[in-house]
């Protein structure tokens, strides 16, 4: 079994716990993020995710917990730890008055640069995220997907190996949000550890190795998608009819299954795997039964949220997905 202790995890929380107050946002929790992978916290707005990244990033300060990033622990050494973090909050860093060149400049001024290894890294980073032809218009001007990528790119300066990245694409559209999720995957594949707070579970979905829900200012589940899709019951395999004959017949050959007269179409439970499938299609077979339509339904993040936060104040999502067979 891999070891995971704080020495061999990017960031690591043992009873982490803040409060404002009377009010507790933070009620001990733990994470443990394994390097060059992408872990994302979900939760209600409140729930306390940004409070998380800011404590992780030395920003505020925790009331208890035993936190290491980067090896190195919060309490003994915060400036250690910020010589190895990058932070792309909520809101954007980017100074609209000057151009995105010098914003990087400027960036590269704080982290200490030369002046040629500040120029060759801000060149270098404007190239990788199809800045060049932007960069010396002001920042002002910039669409919200660039004043984005320029933002990210002013993070890499001080090449750090953990990134914060808090609710980064809210407000992105979906072009622009597809952009920055490939720019995430490059930075992962580089082994750089991304910590993600999101509204958006389908970016969850996308993008984290394993996934923290937090409610109530405690961890809810954690684990990977996959993993925390099967802790909530609901999956099933729909056959639609367009021929109210044949349905009737299949309401009674088919056991298990919820009719839906008015849609002429019939519900039968599912996991949605591949074994499942091939049993529901054989045991079809075998009755004579032909649908006009069959359509898989699982859970999704969606379902996970609700079921396990009561559905409260819910992050952006799609709709549930069906794959038509």
């Amino acid at each position: 079994m891999t070891k995971t202790t704080s020495d061999s995890l990017a960031i690591a929380a043992k009873g982490l716990r803040k409060a404002y107050g009377d009010k507790t946002v933070l009620d001990g929790i733990d994470l443990a993020v394994p390097a060059g992978t992408v872990f994302s916290l979900l939760g209600p707005n409140g729930a306390g995710k940004t409070t998380a990244v800011k404590i992780l990033s030395t920003l505020i300060g925790a009331d208890a917990g035993d936190l290491h990033v980067g090896g190195h622990d919060l309490a003994v050494d915060p400036q250690a730890v910020r010589a190895a973090i990058g932070v792309t909050g909520q809101f954007s860093a980017v100074d609209g008055l000057i151009t995105g060149e010098e914003n990087m400049l400027l960036m590269a001024d704080l982290h200490h640069l030369s002046r040629a290894e500040g120029r060759r890294t801000a060149a270098e980073l404007l190239e990788r995220f199809d800045l060049v032809e932007a960069a010396k218009k002001p920042a002002a001007g910039y669409s919200g997907g660039m004043k984005r990528r320029l933002d990210l790119a002013m993070t890499l300066v001080g090449d750090p190996r953990i990134i914060f990245l808090d609710e980064p694409t809210t407000g992105l559209d979906p072009r622009s949000r597809h952009t920055t999720w490939g720019i995430i995957r490059e930075l992962v594949a580089g082994g750089v550890t991304v910590f993600l707070t999101t509204q958006y579970l389908e970016e969850a979905d996308e993008l984290a190795d394993r996934i923290a829900v937090l409610s109530d200012g405690r961890i809810a589940a954690e684990g990977t998608a996959d993993e925390l899709k099967r802790l909530v019951p609901g999956g099933h395999v729909r056959l639609r009819f367009t021929d109210p004959v044949t349905y009737r017949a299949a309401a009674v050959a088919l056991r298990e299954v919820t009719r839906d007269d008015e849609a002429l179409a019939l519900q039968i439970p599912s996991d949605g795997s591949q074994r499942e499938l091939r049993a529901v299609l054989d045991w079809l077979d075998s009755a004579g039964v032909e649908a006009d339509e069959l359509t898989v339904h699982t859970p999704d993040l969606d379902d996970v949220f609700f079921a396990l936060t009561g559905g409260t104040d819910k992050p952006k999502a799609d709709q549930h997905k069906e794959t038509a067979r």
